[in-house]
């Protein structure tokens, strides 16, 4: 999963959390998905001199790698509603040396800006918002005509697909898909862009999808980790936590169900989307 997204989302209802733990955990992952978000970002337009906003900014992976490609003459402006993510961003920022980044502890709805943006952007946080066209709406008067749209969102069905062939892996990814579709994620708000974007009024996406796989034991990692977030969730919500057996040995079990296979796994998918947007 992503970053702390806490955008219009009540704490106790959030999947993943707000610990520490969760915290480096969204770090490591943005390692992992940086090439693919830089790619994206570049192939939608983003580049230097431009002013952008985040939307979830979360920790500040996002906000950072953009403000790397607008460069000291562009600004990128952060969202974030979490205190804590927001401290932990403006700590991060500083100490890698960024002087282009600005976060702001607000919701998105509250947002106002007297001069509009070159794009608007964010990664892993729509699927987590209950109106999320309202919200591309609200992004779309803020950016400029002609202006940018680019958003990385999820899609569980080739997540699922690919893991069916792993009887414990296959069972956590159930576990983590049912616990998320009963706290409201859209586990499909990726390929759901397409439709979301014209709904807001904008034009219909250029979209791609990009998944990563792996069978390496710092890879599987991903998943457990993702657990550990996700874990009370699913213990409040009763879910059947005994079919992936003992916690303590269960990374071991999943790498060695992994190996044994001599297959690779996935990750979470990328699915990108982004427009431009029209004169009003």
């Amino acid at each position: 999963m992503n970053r702390r997204k806490t955008l219009d989302v009540h704490q106790n209802n959030y999947l993943l959390g707000n610990s520490d733990a969760e915290q480096e955990r969204l770090i490591r992952q943005a390692i992992r998905l940086a090439p693919v978000s830089e790619r994206f970002f570049r192939d939608a337009g983003i580049g230097p001199g431009q002013r952008v906003v985040d939307i979830g900014s979360g920790v500040g992976d996002v906000a950072m790698l953009v403000a790397r490609l607008v460069g000291p003459s562009g600004e990128v402006v952060g969202l974030e509603r979490d205190a804590g993510s927001v401290h932990r961003a403006r700590t991060r920022a500083a100490e890698a040396g960024f002087h282009n980044i600005i976060f702001v502890e607000i919701d998105i709805a509250r947002f106002s800006s007297d001069k509009p943006f070159d794009a608007a952007v964010g990664r892993y946080i729509l699927q987590f918002l209950p109106d999320p066209v309202a919200t591309l709406r609200s992004l779309a008067k803020r950016v400029r005509p002609g202006g940018i749209i680019a958003f990385q969102e999820i899609s569980f069905a080739p997540f699922v697909a690919l893991s069916a062939h792993l009887p414990l892996w296959s069972a956590m990814v159930s576990l983590h898909v049912e616990a998320a579709m009963r706290l409201g994620v859209n586990t499909e708000m990726g390929p759901a862009l397409h439709k979301a974007f014209q709904e807001a009024g904008l034009p219909a996406p250029r979209m791609r999808l990009e998944m990563e796989l792996g069978h390496d034991p710092d890879f599987t990692r991903n998943i457990f980790d993702a657990h550990i977030s996700i874990r009370p969730q699913m213990e409040r919500l009763n879910l059947p936590l005994e079919k992936l057996g003992h916690l303590d040995t269960l990374h071991q079990r999943l790498q060695d169900e992994v190996a044994a296979s001599n297959a690779v796994v996935p990750w979470l998918p990328l699915v990108g989307a982004w427009c431009r947007t029209t004169a009003n």
